[in-house]
C-alpha cells in the first residue's frame, strides 16, 4: 500500500518545512524506498509564473514544463528524483479546474461546494502524483501556517486522504517554532502546544513534531511537547538551524527521524546508506579554505530567493572543485560606467542569470562587455544569453542600434525576437517555452568540453529567441553558435573563442544541478574562475 505522509507548519512561516520534507525524502530514498514529494501552496495565482520574483523567489521550471514553487528546487536536489506537474498545486488552480468541470457539466447539474467539490479535487491532485511515479511514499507539504484561512480546504483534503487510505498509511508531520527567550533564559512550548491545538480542532493529530530551534533543547522541552501534545517522546525531533542546509538530514537522522517515520508507518527498509551524502558535507566543510568570487549581476537580488537554483548550482560547482564560492550580489539597476571597475575589477568570474522586462538591462550590458574584454570568465543563462548577444551586435558586430524586441519593439535590429509561429497578442501567462527540450551541441566548442556528449536535454523558460536573421552576420564576426535545436530552427548556446570562458545559454541549466552531482556548465565555470584566481583545481 502507497504510504501519504503530510508536512505543516505552525507558529510562523519560514520554519523550514520544505528542507524538512526534502530531508526526509532524502532518508526514505536512502533507506532504499522510491519517494514523490509535492507542495500544496495556498495563493490564488494559478502558478507563480506571473508573480513578482520580489514576492515569491525564483520560478522553480520541471523537466515537464511545470512552473512551481521554489520548494521543488529542494526536493529535487535532496531526494535526486525529477517531479511533474503533479508536484505543486495552488489554490488558483483547484479553482480553476474545479469552475472548468461546473462550465462543462460534470457535476450534473449539482450545487458546487468547498466540500466535496474542491477537497475532491485536491485529494485528486494527492493520488495522482504517487500513480504517476509508483512511488512507495508520497510526501506532500501543505504551504502557510496553520490557522492561515487559505489553508483550511487543503488541511480537510488530507484529513480525508488519512482516513479514506488508513492512518496506518498516513502520517502527518508538524514543524514549529521553539522560541529561546533571552530574559529568562529558557525555550518556550507555549507556540508548539497552541499550534497543535489549533491543528487538533481541524481534525488532525500530529504524529511526528520537528521542533526548529536555533540552540539544542533541554530534554524537560521534549517530555513537556510530548506529554501536552499526545505524541511519543521519540517522535518529538529536534531540528537546530544550519550553516549548511544539506547538513539537515544527517542531523535529523542522528535523533531516528526516519526510523521513527518507517516504524510508524510500518515500512520494513534497511538502515539508510548515507555515506556519498557524509562524505558531500565533509567536502564543503573542508572548501571553506579556499575561496573564488564570483559576481551575480541581476535585477532582482534583493530577494537572494530569486535567483536560489543558480546561487546553489554555484555552490555544488564549489563542492566538486573543493573551493568556497563567494557571491557578490549586485544589483544591475546600480551598475553604471563609473562603477563597473570597482563592482566587478576583483572578481574572478560574472554570471547574469534570467529575468523579464527592460529594467536593469543597461547595468547587465556593462557586466557582460566588462567580462567580454577583459578576459574574466563569464556565463549567461536565459536573459543572460540575450545580453551577451545584445552586446556582441553592438560593441564587435557593429549593429548599434541592436537590442531585444522585449525591450524596444521599433529597434531597427532587434538580435533577440519572437520567432515564427510566436505572436505577441497573448496573455503573460501560460505562454513560455517551459520544460525540457533537446540541443545538438556542435563539436570542438566549450560546450562540447564542458558536457562531453553531443546531445542533451535542458529546462527552458522563456519567450523571446536569438533572431535567425543576424546569424550570419554575427557569426562572421566571430559569435560561436555552439548548441542548437535538433531541427536547426533555434539557437540555443552561444560562446566566443580565444577567451577563458564566455558561454551563453537560452536554457536554464541550475535547474538540474545536484549537490552531490553538480551540472557541467557549472563546474566549467567556476574551474574557469578558479584558473583566474590562481586556486588549484581539483585533481
Amino acid at each position: 500500500m502507497m504510504k501519504y505522509i503530510f508536512v505543516t507548519g505552525g507558529v510562523v512561516s519560514g520554519l523550514g518545512k520544505g528542507i524538512t520534507a526534502a530531508s526526509l525524502g532524502r532518508l526514505l530514498k536512502a533507506r532504499g524506498l522510491k519517494v514523490a514529494a509535492q507542495k500544496l501552496d495556498l495563493y490564488i495565482n494559478v502558478d507563480p509564473g506571473t508573480m513578482s520574483p520580489y514576492q515569491h523567489g525564483e520560478v522553480y521550471v520541471t523537466e515537464d514544463g511545470a512552473e512551481t514553487d521554489l520548494d521543488l528546487g529542494h526536493y529535487e536536489r535532496f531526494i535526486d528524483e525529477d517531479l511533474n506537474k503533479y508536484s505543486n498545486l495552488t489554490t488558483g488552480k483547484v479553482y480553476w479546474n474545479v469552475l472548468n468541470k461546473e462550465r462543462r457539466g460534470e457535476y450534473l447539474g449539482t450545487t458546487v461546494q468547498v466540500i466535496p467539490h474542491i477537497t475532491n479535487e485536491i485529494k485528486e491532485f494527492v493520488y495522482s502524483v504517487g500513480k504517476k511515479t509508483g512511488a512507495d511514499v508520497v510526501i506532500t507539504e501543505i504551504g502557510g501556517t496553520i490557522g492561515d484561512i487559505e489553508s483550511q480546504p487543503f488541511i480537510e483534503a488530507v484529513r480525508q486522504i488519512s482516513l479514506e487510505v488508513g492512518r496506518e498509511n498516513s502520517l502527518f508531520i508538524h514543524v514549529t517554532l521553539v522560541p529561546y527567550l533571552k530574559g529568562s533564559e529558557e525555550h518556550k512550548s507555549k507556540p508548539t502546544q497552541h499550534s497543535v491545538k489549533e491543528l487538533q480542532s481541524m481534525g488532525i493529530n500530529p504524529d511526528i513534531i520537528v521542533l526548529r530551534c536555533d540552540q539544542p533543547l533541554e530534554r524537560s522541552i521534549f517530555q513537556k511537547i510530548a506529554l501536552f501534545c499526545n505524541v511519543k517522546q521519540d517522535c518529538v525531533i529536534e531540528n537546530i538551524t544550519l550553516p549548511n542546509l544539506y547538513e539537515a538530514p544527517l542531523m535529523l537522522e542522528k535523533a531516528n527521524f526516519s526510523a521513527v517515520v518507517c516504524r510508524e508507518l510500518g515500512l520494513n527498509a534497511p538502515e539508510p546508506e548515507l555515506c556519498e551524502w557524509q562524505e558531500m558535507v565533509e567536502r564543503i566543510n573542508l572548501a571553506r579554505s579556499r575561496c573564488v568570487e564570483i559576481a551575480l549581476v541581476g535585477k532582482y537580488v534583493g530577494l537572494h530567493d530569486a535567483y536560489l537554483s543558480v546561487a546553489e548550482a554555484l555552490h555544488h560547482a564549489g563542492y566538486y572543485h573543493n573551493v568556497h564560492v563567494n557571491i557578490r550580489w549586485i544589483d544591475s539597476e546600480q551598475l553604471a560606467p563609473d562603477t563597473v571597475e570597482a563592482s566587478l575589477g576583483a572578481v574572478d568570474g560574472i554570471i547574469v542569470p534570467g529575468g523579464f522586462g527592460s529594467r536593469g538591462i543597461s547595468g547587465m550590458l556593462l557586466a557582460v562587455r566588462y567580462a567580454r574584454e577583459k578576459g574574466i570568465p563569464y556565463f549567461g543563462i536565459c536573459l543572460g544569453m540575450q545580453i551577451a548577444v545584445i552586446d556582441f551586435a553592438r560593441n564587435v558586430a557593429g549593429l548599434l542600434d541592436a537590442d531585444s524586441g522585449e525591450f524596444d519593439e521599433q529597434c531597427p535590429h532587434k538580435v533577440i525576437d519572437f520567432m515564427p509561429g510566436q505572436s505577441d497578442d497573448i496573455d503573460k501567462g501560460g505562454t513560455l517555452r517551459l520544460g525540457a527540450y533537446p540541443c545538438a551541441i556542435r563539436s570542438g566548442t566549450l560546450m562540447e568540453s564542458c558536457y562531453s556528449a553531443q546531445t542533451i536535454s535542458e529546462r527552458h523558460r522563456h519567450r523571446y529567441e536569438f533572431n535567425n536573421d543576424y546569424r550570419q552576420i554575427l557569426t562572421e564576426c566571430g559569435l560561436v553558435l555552439s548548441g542548437l535545436s535538433p531541427d536547426g530552427k533555434l539557437v540555443e548556446t552561444i560562446e566566443l573563442p580565444n577567451h577563458p570562458f564566455f558561454l551563453g545559454v537560452q536554457y536554464h541549466p541550475e535547474f538540474k544541478s545536484r549537490p552531490n552531482k553538480p551540472h557541467p556548465l557549472f563546474k566549467g565555470f567556476i574551474r574557469a574562475a578558479m584558473q583566474r584566481s590562481g586556486k588549484t583545481d581539483r585533481k
